[in-house]
């Protein structure tokens, strides 16, 4: 296939793309054309003032913020979980299992909600939403349950993913009747539609039949021990269509998180379409460490957007810089590919952009020194959740109807 359904493939799956398409959206509700919200731009400064308050408690020193990763969860309650990678002595395969780690526990990571809990057994640590995830997903790889190789636990390979059930998954998160977890058949689709593309697109994940090959592909694109995080977003997007539920196609390519709005903008066969990609993005911050154990640098970390989800839209509607037209935005259950999840989510990440210049101001720091990898982690992640704490026992601010593999 070449030509225009390439390059608008290709641009679909770029962070300009994210942003231009973002943007356009925000420029349309600030013309007061949207039927869900309206913006109150004076507002930013005190979502700013919160983030910049939040960042500080956790970093005096702003620019030791490390970038948002799915890494940074693993060590929750100041538990080393990583010292069995660490025993890995080549340091291409301790980065392969790292792969296998962060992109099965990333896919797992779509909201738990306000109910289900996990203990972890080790240490009787009792942990929620996005910590317990990662450290019941954890578990999960380092047991073995992603691998069909008892003598190589740490890897997901073909065969392990496609033997992951409901059932199975729900076992090791510790999900009952008086512990719900949302989505979970969802996930368990996710992780065996993982292992069918695994067997189906081997090249791209180096003919390994495991996703650390991801590693691999991702070190033979590196120039000079160097990659931009755009082209690890790109070869994610690519290895990692066919495993989206069917949403919104181009040319026969499942665009992945990729939704139609009004107003889009644009033309050709890319018009119309806004793509936020949060998984892959979040994945893209990620696998950042792993590159770097097998001695590849990411740059260009700011070309990368902000992330279109609920910690973060949640920041905006409670400091009121994203104001509902009526009550039913908040009180109405939305399918996640309504024009108002996607208008929410589009302007999230454009008031991201506008957030972190702010920051950046009262740092003195740049967009490379303080790129929104480290805004999100520092950061409104935080400050939104700490508001949905305070507001709503935790909950985000829309109730939206999702398959469990998006939020």
């Amino acid at each position: 296939m070449g030509g225009a359904p390439d390059s608008a493939i290709s641009f679909l799956r770029s962070p300009v793309a994210v942003r231009q398409r973002c943007n356009a959206v925000l420029d349309f509700v600030l013309a007061g054309q949207s039927d869900h919200f309206s913006l109150d731009l004076a507002r930013l400064s005190a979502a700013a003032d919160l983030t910049w308050q939040v960042t500080r408690e956790a970093y005096p020193d702003v620019s030791k913020v490390p970038l948002h990763s799915r890494i940074n969860h693993f060590g929750v309650g100041g538990v080393d979980r990583m010292a069995c990678f660490q025993a890995l002595a080549d340091p291409l395969e301790r980065a392969r299992a790292l792969t296998d780690l962060v992109v099965t526990s990333v896919l797992l990571d779509a909201g738990a909600g306000a109910e289900w809990q996990y203990v972890e057994p080790e240490t009787g640590l009792r942990l929620q939403r996005s910590e317990g995830l990662a450290v019941a997903s954890h578990h999960c790889l380092v047991s073995g349950m992603f691998s069909s190789d008892s003598a190589r636990p740490l890897q997901a390979d073909a065969n392990g993913l496609e033997a992951v059930t409901a059932e199975l998954l729900g076992r090791a998160f510790q999900v009952d009747a008086k512990n719900p977890l949302l989505g979970l058949e969802g996930r368990a689709t996710l992780l065996r539609k993982l292992g069918r593309t695994l067997r189906a697109q081997p090249e791209q994940f180096a003919h390994q039949s495991r996703v650390g090959g991801l590693c691999d592909v991702l070190v033979g694109h590196a120039q000079a021990g160097r990659l931009p995080a755009a082209r690890v977003l790109g070869t994610l997007l690519e290895a990692l269509g066919p495993i989206w539920p069917a949403r919104t196609q181009l040319f026969g390519v499942e665009l992945g998180d990729v939704w139609p709005h009004r107003a889009a903008g644009g033309d050709g066969p890319a018009s119309g379409l806004v793509p936020l990609h949060k998984p892959s993005q979040w994945l893209s911050y990620s696998l950042i460490y792993p590159l770097s154990v097998a001695g590849i640098e990411v740059i260009d970390v700011e070309a990368l957007t902000g992330l279109a989800e609920y910690r973060n839209g949640g920041l905006f509607i409670d400091t009121r810089v994203i104001v509902p037209k009526h009550t039913s935005v908040i009180s109405g259950l939305h399918p996640q590919s309504s024009e108002l999840v996607v208008e929410w989510r589009a302007l999230t990440v454009a008031l991201l952009d506008r957030l972190a210049a702010e920051l950046r101001q009262r740092a003195g720091l740049d967009a490379r020194a303080l790129p929104l990898g480290k805004v999100l982690e520092g950061g409104t992640w935080a400050a939104g959740r700490r508001l949905a704490a305070e507001q709503r026992q935790g909950a985000p601010p829309l109730r939206v109807q999702t398959d469990g593999t998006l939020f």
